[in-house]
């Protein structure tokens, strides 16, 4: 059969006033199905989204609503609580599980529903779809879930210790467009001017000394997120931590959708393994190129490189597929296709395309599980004098050491990111621009790049030179590769350290190495995937602080990635203590997070001798 066609008309019915368990009343916008003005008669299967972004926003109504509508969907989008139109209080991702669950079984009671509900959305609409499965309702049958969290602590809130400063950049942004700052024209017009650059100049904020003071609850918290470093009950309510309720969760068809240079890479893949493990689902995942944002799927390039044509999808196309085939029944071969679909980045040309861009290449290949059975995990130990190879370091080999000023940062260069953002500031004495109308400004820049300085990434200074001449990171790579070698599934790290101080933080940084080009005279440092452990939480969820001058095994994973390294290129790990402002800075003084009085310059030691082989664990392909 053929997929659902664009039939109907579209009849919308807006701020329908939804009811939660407590009273408080949901502004949620409901798209029927209509011919000649009139609804269509019968019942359809319908879609949620639930959004803290505005149901209005014109992109939105038109993706998820009309479009989807006009295929014989019912459709509702829904402001989420103390989000815009919506009644009661915003605390972020706190009320989504039951909202979500009470919202689902109110679609099912309408007339106009066939008692089947389904739930889509990107980033914090992926964490409301995956909050309100923990609680299984009854008629939620579907979901594709693009770029969501699994477990807020170990990644994309917190992360191995550290915490993520997009979600302070968040609440900057999004508390300037609060109903709190909309209430109080004052209020909207001191956030809207905020400049979030330089309060990230300011780090730790002070509680009651920075604008978000003017809109409490969002200060609280933002400040709960970035101060509340050990793992209690705070982090295993459903809304923060999907991975502790997946016993609970709906068994349904669902879609983890996810990208290699996305803020939630790590969690897509967590949710679709512990899930697959556990239900019957069936449950898929579908891991591309791209960065951060459901636009980003149509594009073939991620920052400054280039994946080729075959990297971009059409997003709305392949949902409707699985909606399709799920909710109405249709047989289009869904049902048959592989549980996992990735993009293999790599072998490309290495020129300069048209574009300006890295041609790195790659291709989509269909896969059984995660990670792939065939899978060599292969240890690449750090050598002396900066080498990296699958052979012990000698027994003797001297450590390595570098001094990290946390006043000093290594300042982030690509990556694993998202809202990472700011309201672009107003120049002075330009006209006043409505909240809703400025343009963001993108502190970090995520995707791929060479790793060199540039003046577009935030903390970069002249005269912009390569990132490792830095003396604060250390470099270990491999002699160039003898032949392709494809890395592709999770990534650990072990690294042997010690420090003067009694809590530091330690980070790491996978690199694909050209060789030089005519296009790229002195290579291309290509960043794959990083991650960071604070040392007070090596252990887990319980701050222990170190003895300075004790050596200290750190394990901790990177994101997962799918890469080929082509014959001649290089693997290279990067090894340092900072990477801001993806990640809050460790004042290396063991105070309290966020109340840090003073900062102090650390000596860092890594071990790399036969007694403490530190070392990456690379997932290898057999050629």
């Amino acid at each position: 059969m053929s997929p659902s066609k664009p039939e109907y008309e579209v009849i919308v019915l807006k701020n329908v006033m939804v009811p939660m368990r407590d009273g408080v009343r949901l502004a949620s916008d409901v798209y029927r199905p209509a011919h000649d003005g009139t609804f269509a008669p019968g019942r359809f299967p319908v879609l949620l989204e639930r959004t803290p972004y505005s149901k209005d926003d014109p992109e939105r109504v038109e993706l998820n609503g009309l479009w989807y509508a006009e295929r014989g969907y019912g459709v509702v989008i829904q402001d989420v609580r103390g989000r815009y139109r919506s009644e009661g209080e915003f605390t972020f991702l706190v009320n989504e599980p039951q909202d979500g669950y009470n919202t689902v079984e109110w679609i099912a009671k309408q007339p106009w529903c066939n008692g089947q509900v389904g739930t889509l959305g990107t980033s914090y609409m992926a964490w409301t779809q995956s909050a309100l499965a923990c609680l299984a309702p009854p008629p939620l049958k579907a979901m594709w879930v693009n770029q969501g969290g699994a477990n807020g602590y170990t990644s994309t809130i917190r992360h191995n210790g550290a915490f993520e400063l997009r979600f302070l950049c968040w609440a900057f942004w999004q508390g300037a467009k609060s109903k709190e700052a909309k209430a109080d024209p004052v209020i909207e017009k001191a956030l809207g001017d905020v400049n979030v650059r330089e309060w990230l100049t300011r780090m730790p904020i002070k509680k009651g000394r920075s604008p978000l003071a003017l809109i409490p609850r969002y200060e609280a918290w933002a400040l709960e997120l970035g101060s509340h470093g050990d793992f209690d009950a705070f982090w295993d309510r459903p809304g923060l931590n999907i991975q502790k309720h997946w016993n609970t969760h709906a068994d349904i068809p669902m879609v983890f959708s996810g990208s290699w240079y996305d803020s939630y890479t790590r969690a897509t893949l967590e949710n679709f393994a512990g899930l697959r493990g556990l239900k019957k689902g069936p449950v898929r995942c579908l891991m591309g190129p791209w960065i951060h944002g459901w636009r980003n799927l149509a594009l073939t390039y991620s920052g400054d490189v280039d994946f080729g044509k075959e990297a971009a999808i059409d997003y709305n196309e392949a949902r409707l597929r699985f909606f399709d085939a799920v909710l109405k029944g249709i047989p289009n071969g869904w049902q048959e296709e592989a549980p996992l679909r990735i993009f293999v980045m790599g072998g490309g040309t290495g020129r300069r395309n048209g574009a300006g861009r890295l041609d790195h290449g790659g291709r989509w290949r269909d896969e059984e599980a995660w990670p792939l059975p065939r899978t060599q995990f292969t240890k690449f130990y750090l050598q002396p004098n900066g080498g990296l190879a699958p052979t012990l370091p000698p027994r003797d080999a001297p450590p390595s050491r570098y001094s990290f000023d946390p006043t000093h940062p290594v300042p982030t260069m690509g990556g694993n990111m998202s809202s990472l953002v700011g309201l672009m500031p107003r120049p002075l004495g330009a006209p006043e621009i409505p909240v809703e109308e400025r343009e963001r400004d993108i502190i970090g820049i995520p995707g791929a790049f060479d790793q060199r300085e540039a003046p577009e990434f935030y903390g970069c200074t002249p005269p912009y030179l390569p990132l490792a001449s830095r003396s604060d990171i250390l470099v270990f790579q491999t002699e160039p590769l003898a032949e392709d070698t494809e890395g592709t599934g999770p990534i650990t790290v072990t690294l042997y350290v010690s420090s003067s101080a009694v809590d530091t933080d330690f980070t790491a940084k996978l690199i694909d190495v050209y060789p030089p080009t005519p296009d790229y005279p002195e290579g291309y440092a290509l960043n794959l995937t990083d991650s960071i452990r604070r040392a007070r939480y090596r252990n887990g969820g319980k701050a222990e602080l170190l003895e300075p001058g004790k050596i200290y095994e750190l394990t901790f994973p990177l994101y997962p990635t799918a890469n080929l390294f082509q014959r001649g290129h290089r693997i290279r790990l990067d090894i340092s203590s900072s990477n801001y402002p993806r990640f809050d800075v460790n004042p290396n003084t063991g105070e309290p997070l966020w109340q840090n009085t003073r900062w102090e310059v650390a000596l860092q030691t890594i071990y790399h001798d036969a007694a403490h082989p530190s070392h990456v664990t690379l997932p290898i392909l057999p050629a």
